[in-house]
């Protein structure tokens, strides 16, 4: 009895088709529809894809409207599956060095906050139950990733997004993991603007070097910009390996001093005799 209870449980327990799939099914239909916008467009007014890549890049450096459309697709960017760091080099490219860094800014966070919410509202339980879970391949790693972040979230919230955001872990699952622990939102929103800052400078910067409008082949690159963001790359590189490495020794210090506190102490069991 006990056995077929356990085994409704687990049935019961396992995610539907939907939950499981359903972010993939929608970028999927979200591309398909990109697509057919593409081939509408281009067998229309007869372009090809550079010709049409150069129109799109005029729309968005011309129009008024697109600093909003870049920053609406950054914040969708969670549901359709696309690159962080591509959209944040197409945001210096577009933008140059000073409004790119404000856009990539925006709607980073804004795309930050949405899948926050996403994890808040729509999957706690079902994370928290898969840390405590014993599966192979990528999911047990995701689910060693979140049981080491689970206690330090809840005790630290602020510190803890800060240093999550410095050491370049993935983006999303932070985002997804902050949420479905119901981090304070406005501890979580700070520390990722403040922790992403170094790879938002350094990206939006590489991006803003390109220089050219790709009619003419390669563009040329403006080195003092792409020094610049070099420069920061590698500065937040090593201060993300400063920090793994602090991280790593006070992980270990708890069990120093526990085991410490186990071993005999000779003099005191020399008295006792």
């Amino acid at each position: 009895m006990d056995s077929l209870e356990q085994q409704e449980g687990q049935v019961a327990a396992q995610p539907s088709f939907w939950q499981a799939h359903g972010q993939k099914v929608g970028a999927g239909i979200f591309w398909l529809i990109l697509i057919g916008i593409y081939a509408w467009y281009s067998i229309t007014n007869n372009v090809g894809p550079r010709e049409t890549l150069v129109r799109l890049v005029q729309f968005m450096q011309q129009s008024a409207y697109g600093p909003l459309i870049y920053i609406l697709v950054y914040a969708l960017r969670p549901l359709v599956l696309f690159s962080a760091v591509i959209l944040t080099l197409a945001g210096g490219y577009l933008f140059g060095p000073i409004l790119g860094v404000v856009f990539v800014i925006l709607g980073s966070n804004a795309g930050a906050s949405l899948a926050y919410l996403i994890g808040r509202f729509f999957g706690g339980d079902d994370l928290l139950n898969q840390a405590d879970g014993q599966e192979d391949g990528d999911k047990a790693e995701q689910q060693g990733f979140v049981a080491r972040w689970l206690q330090p979230l809840r005790e630290n919230s602020f510190e803890t997004v800060l240093i999550m955001r410095f050491i370049f872990l993935p983006y999303d699952l932070v985002n997804y993991l902050a949420g479905f622990l119901k981090v304070n939102y406005l501890a979580f929103l700070v520390a990722t603007v403040v922790g992403s800052l170094p790879g938002t400078l350094a990206f939006t910067l590489a991006g803003a070097s390109i220089e050219g409008d790709f009619t003419g082949g390669i563009p040329s690159l403006n080195r003092g910009v792409l020094i610049a963001s070099v420069v920061i790359f590698i500065a937040s590189l090593a201060f993300s390996n400063l920090l793994k490495k602090r991280r790593a020794r006070q992980s270990q210090q708890p069990q120093v001093e526990m085991a410490a506190s186990q071993t005999p102490n000779p003099t005191a069991s020399g008295r006792t005799s």
